[in-house]
């Protein structure tokens, strides 16, 4: 467990300190230097080492074993078949949910038993479930390492005229998509079209419902995000400094990315990342206020409250036209603003819940619950667009039945009946 947990804080490790690097400018700086210049000869020796990133060197003991035991050629079958039933895959995964309970536990105790293994399943999840299961452990962090690689290929420069880069970041790809997709890809029907409906209307529905006392976390999103911040109420003054310390890194996005916008004009002044935060609380005022008129105005006043909302949507259209003519705004800037203020509102989002208690004596807890379910909202969306894309395709649901019950359609089992929860009425019923 420890090894895992060394393992993923050396990748987080690496992609904030390339983020940092490419950001500042220090990473550009370096390689202007005229004495690093010509290193191919490193650049291959390096391609030539990373391939052990994708953990071929962790299977050799348990190859070497199963050669001694059973014979070398049934030991390079066996590795194969667990390739081809993507048991790095699985792994992988288990390796996120090890490591996210063990450093919860490092930070605010409360040690206990939890389960990182899988039984045979033949029932649809739905993905409310699996969002709840993992939405903490494997779904957060999968999207952060999942920014960081996006905001490292946009900015940075190393690597990127040769093939090293793609060897550098293989095994970290390959991490982001196991954290994300693993639950989906091991879940029966995971990728059937009326499934993927029904569970995107249960979600909403999840999403919408208010929590309360005596409500299950199944039932409403309120309760089971409550349920979440558990570990908070009971930790101590060194559990929430630690909390809040570990929840500044989101800020150096935005430190960074202004200054490369275009509409900073490759100024370098502090002024820049001052009117960044102008702009920031700009938006988290303009959330409040469609927040206050939902719930104020949507039931009773709801044509005072489609009028707000109508002048909200002008001050914006009018603002970004300005910033557009005016002050130089480009749409790369728009989609470099997402990637700059987004890990922000997070950063406040989890402050927020390491100082629940003095945001609740000052009436401010209900708008970081407003914010934490945007953000829901968001990473809920994020993963069901690419299930649902898959879902179109009906060879992708049967690719991964067979898949997953490969040895009982070997044995003549019918898996279809079994997903569908039916008995085959072929099948004599002892009397």
């Amino acid at each position: 467990m420890r090894n895992g947990t060394i393992t993923v804080l050396t990748v987080y490790v690496f992609l904030y300190g390339r983020l940092y690097m490419s950001l500042s400018g220090l990473e550009l700086a370096i390689l202007r230097n005229p004495k690093i210049q010509q290193s191919n000869a490193l650049e291959d020796a390096l391609a030539i080492q990373s391939v052990f990133q994708i953990g071929l060197l962790l299977v050799l003991p348990m190859a070497m074993e199963i050669g001694l035991e059973r014979g070398f050629r049934t030991a390079l079958g066996d590795l194969i078949i667990m390739q081809l039933q993507l048991a790095p895959v699985f792994f992988t995964f288990q390796l996120g949910t090890k490591t996210h309970y063990y450093g919860r536990t490092i930070l605010h105790g409360g040690s206990k038993y939890r389960a990182t293994g899988r039984g045979f399943v033949v029932f649809h999840a739905k993905f409310a479930d699996n969002y709840r299961h993992y939405s903490r452990s494997h779904f957060v962090k999968g999207l952060e390492l999942l920014m960081l690689l996006i905001v490292y290929e946009a900015y940075g420069v190393t690597y990127h005229s040769s093939s090293l880069y793609f060897f550098i970041t293989l095994s970290m790809w390959f991490l982001v998509a196991s954290w994300l997709f693993a639950p989906f890809v091991f879940n029966p029907s995971g990728f059937d079209w009326q499934k993927t409906v029904d569970d995107c209307t249960d979600w909403k529905r999840w999403m919408g419902n208010r929590g309360g006392i005596g409500i299950q976390p199944d039932r409403s999103w309120e309760s089971w995000w409550d349920g979440e911040q558990e570990h908070l109420k009971y930790t101590d003054i060194r559990g929430r400094f630690l909390e809040i310390l570990l929840a500044c890194r989101f800020f150096v996005y935005q430190y960074g990315v202004v200054y490369h916008l275009d509409i900073s004009h490759n100024r370098k002044s502090l002024l820049v990342y001052a009117l960044s935060w102008v702009v920031m609380a700009a938006v988290l005022i303009l959330l409040k206020m469609a927040s206050m008129g939902r719930r104020k105005f949507n039931t009773d006043f709801q044509l005072t409250f489609r009028i707000l909302k109508g002048l909200l949507f002008l001050g914006f259209v009018s603002v970004m036209t300005v910033l557009f003519v005016i002050c130089g705004l480009t749409v790369s800037d728009l989609f470099a603003s997402i990637l700059a203020f987004l890990p922000t509102g997070w950063a406040f989002l989890l402050i927020g819940q390491a100082c629940r208690p003095m945001l609740k004596g000052v009436g401010f807890w209900d708008s970081i619950k407003e914010l934490a379910r945007a953000y829901e909202y968001m990473m809920g969306i994020i993963m069901l667009v690419p299930i649902a894309l898959l879902s179109w395709f009906p060879l992708v649901s049967e690719f991964q039945t067979r898949l997953l019950f490969n040895q009982a359609f070997s044995r003549g089992l019918q898996i279809s009946m079994i997903l569908a929860g039916k008995k085959d009425e072929s099948t004599p019923v002892p009397a």
